[in-house]
């Protein structure tokens, strides 16, 4: 036994650690990009012009090219290489902030956003590919951890950051932030990391035409629904866009003999439990960022620094909890971990959902606290779930999948729970108000007389979104209780050993 464990030790590249910092940078830049921005809205409208349509785009046409490449991009990184698909990732990330930076009208920000996207889209799923290559299945834990938490402290502090920079400098600092940090990483990997692809297949250009059409048609009907219903027609395409486009990809992936995703994952019960887990926890988190950020300045009266710095309690405790989680994964096995995460996550919920108008910092650290600590031990125990339960050969899909899923749920969490907070709080407000007081909470604010109103109303209809949140957690535990594996922490029947590592000489 000890000979096995010293040959597997041996075994391992010896520069991984260095190499998960690489990939670790390269989440960085994405995470905190997408959290800045939030901040940055303000001055981008007073400078470029920008009009509330124009805004909308810069935010959603990253998110609409991101989500619909994911796919795309993982067949091409376990196809080409994963380092050199995250290499023109980082690089094309890299220049299209430049030119954010510089962009004279909201035309250019709109071009530059959506090269962002689609090198984000190139990245992503590489850096978990790479990390599941790089180590073996006893070190795997920790170094999603780390990623994990690396993740975390961008959402948290990229608010805090941008409002920092746009304090010294102006907005364009924002994305002239993203440029350093890419060139390191590029150079770091180039550097440093090993080359990695799965065995040579035929490209399925059928299945990445529909999967970029499906998932970029449901991002649009998730995000534009509440705004609109059915009845609009764009709308209504875009939603039988998605269904035609991935119901197709579905059959289509099912019938080729080179598919770009193996549907037969799905009946993997491992994997099909940390999937739909994942799917119901992102949907509670992004639900989260926008109730809470809203609660936080409305009815608190918090600036947008100060916001951010309201969830520095909950990164604590998921650096802290990461540490742990990877400790007790070795011993107990993903699913113990998981479910004990997600019902911790719940009970932040449940905390957030009695939060009140004189509520202040106390509360809300207690429930920030409890999110971050459930979030730190469920988010690498179902990731590792997950990616064990996909074959090496396939790590670039399989990641890309895993981001899928969350930007999914993400998506479908801010249209859904962003939905009942509206209602309820149209629903909580006086019916003789007027019509933009009882819709938006910003515009009711405006009117001395409806001030408290408005605030008990909005923290009512706050209640009523992170019970829901809560709801959706359980359910996610419920699912990881009943599919995740005990101890093996999933390792799937269907995994395989044809992926290979191929040593590149540094800097070629």
């Amino acid at each position: 036994m000890q000979q096995e464990q010293l040959g597997q030790q041996q075994g391992r590249h010896p520069r991984r650690w260095l190499i998960l910092i690489v990939l670790c940078l390269s989440t960085l830049v994405l995470v905190i990009d997408n959290m800045v921005l939030t901040v940055a809205v303000p001055p981008i409208t007073d400078d470029l012009g920008a009009s509330a349509q124009d805004i909308q785009w810069i935010i959603e046409s990253y998110i609409l090219v991101f989500a619909g490449l994911l796919l795309t991009a993982g067949s091409l990184s376990d196809r080409y290489g994963r380092r050199k698909v995250m290499v023109i990732g980082l690089a094309l990330f890299g220049l299209a902030s430049l030119l954010a930076t510089w962009a004279g009208s909201p035309e250019q920000l709109i071009l530059a956003r959506v090269l962002m996207g689609v090198g984000g889209a190139l990245v992503m799923p590489s850096t978990l590919s790479i990390l599941i290559t790089v180590f073996d299945e006893d070190e795997r834990p920790k170094a999603i951890a780390a990623w994990s938490t690396v993740a975390m402290v961008g959402l948290v502090g990229g608010p805090v950051l941008g409002g920092a920079l746009i304090a010294e400098f102006w907005w364009g600092a924002v994305f002239l932030i993203n440029v350093p940090i890419a060139v390191l990483a590029i150079v770091a990997a180039l550097v440093l990391m090993p080359e990695s692809k799965g065995p040579w297949r035929k490209p399925d250009y059928v299945g990445a035409v529909l999967s970029v059409a499906g998932m970029t048609a449901l991002v649009w009907t998730i995000i534009e629904l509440p705004k609109t219903g059915l009845a609009d027609p764009v709308t209504l395409t875009a939603a039988v866009t998605a269904v035609v486009g991935l119901v197709g990809f579905g059959v289509w992936e099912a019938r080729t003999d080179t598919p770009m995703v193996p549907i037969g994952l799905f009946r993997n019960k491992v994997f099909t439990g940390a999937s739909f887990s994942l799917v119901l926890l992102t949907f509670a988190n992004g639900g989260l960022m926008l109730v809470l950020t809203q609660y936080l300045q409305y009815v608190l009266g918090y600036s947008p620094t100060e916001t951010g710095l309201a969830f520095a309690p909950m990164a604590v405790a998921v650096i802290a909890f990461n540490a742990v989680g990877a400790a007790l994964i070795a011993k107990t096995g993903n699913r113990v971990v998981a479910v004990v995460g997600l019902l911790v996550i719940a009970a932040g919920f449940g905390t957030l959902a009695t939060l009140s108008t004189g509520d202040g910092w106390g509360l809300l650290s207690v429930a920030m606290v409890l999110m971050g600590a459930g979030s730190g031990l469920a988010m690498p125990a179902a990731i590792a779930a997950l990616m064990g339960a996909v074959p090496e050969e396939h790590a670039g899909v399989g990641s890309a999948l895993n981001d899928t899923i969350q930007q999914a749920g993400a998506a479908l969490g801010v249209a859904v729970l962003g939905a009942v907070l509206s209602s309820t709080y149209t629903r909580e407000m006086p019916e003789g108000a007027a019509d933009a007081a009882r819709e938006s909470v910003s515009a009711a604010l405006q009117d001395a007389t409806l001030v408290e109103t408005a605030r008990d109303a909005f923290t009512q209809a706050m209640s009523y979104s992170f019970l829901a949140g809560g709801a959706g957690v359980v359910a996610a535990a419920v699912l990881a209780a009943l599919l995740l594996k005990g101890r093996s922490g999933g390792a799937a029947e269907a995994t395989t050993q044809e992926d290979r590592v191929e040593e590149v000489p540094a800097g070629r």
